[in-house]
């Protein structure tokens, strides 16, 4: 995938989370049924881990030299999102840096101008990337080991539509969210 394509594949992971976010009502923005990560943590979550890449994005290449040199050719969108499943199905969770805070609704439009911020930041950052360096740097990932910085772009769009998929998941019609906190409350 060249970088136009994954510029415009990041930009719809960070926008389509963010419409969704929208449509949320507060209380189903900072409450979540049966133990799992509530839409507002999921967000913080999701600024949490852009933060980094855009720090290694905007560092200058000598100092990404310190992670060494990539000892494979990058992989594909597909295969880097298989990886980061298989890892998941194995017990995979985050790590401490990037667990979210408990947040309350009123933090829904400052949490939701951050991540537009960490987004806009990273698609003018990966132009100052040209094709090759997006495959001769690489930084450490906490789950998969040293990524590219071109695996770190695929795994940066999956992991937004990983939980957007997850938080949209809640909305089916075979389970309703009021059903869903029925079921947790009673």
């Amino acid at each position: 995938m060249q970088k136009t394509a994954i510029q415009t594949l990041l930009n719809g992971s960070f926008t389509d989370f963010s419409a969704f976010i929208e449509t949320l009502s507060d209380h189903r923005f900072i409450v979540s049924p049966e133990g799992k990560w509530s839409a507002a943590q999921q967000l913080d979550h999701l600024i949490r881990s852009a933060k980094p890449v855009n720090t290694a994005l905007g560092m200058p290449r000598f100092f990404l030299r310190w992670f060494g040199k990539p000892a494979a050719p990058s992989r594909s969108f597909e295969e880097i999102r298989e990886n980061y499943r298989g890892l998941l199905k194995n017990g995979a969770v985050t790590t401490r840096p990037y667990i979210p805070h408990v947040s309350e609704a009123d933090q829904k439009q400052p949490l939701l101008k951050q991540f537009a911020q960490q987004k806009d930041k990273m698609l003018q950052l990966i132009d100052n990337w040209s094709e090759q360096e997006l495959d001769r740097y690489q930084g450490p990932h906490p789950l998969m080991g040293k990524l590219t910085v071109r695996e770190i772009l695929y795994f940066t769009a999956y992991h937004n539509y990983h939980h957007l998929h997850s938080l949209q998941s809640r909305e089916q019609l075979e389970q309703p969210w009021a059903a869903q906190l029925e079921r947790v409350i009673f």
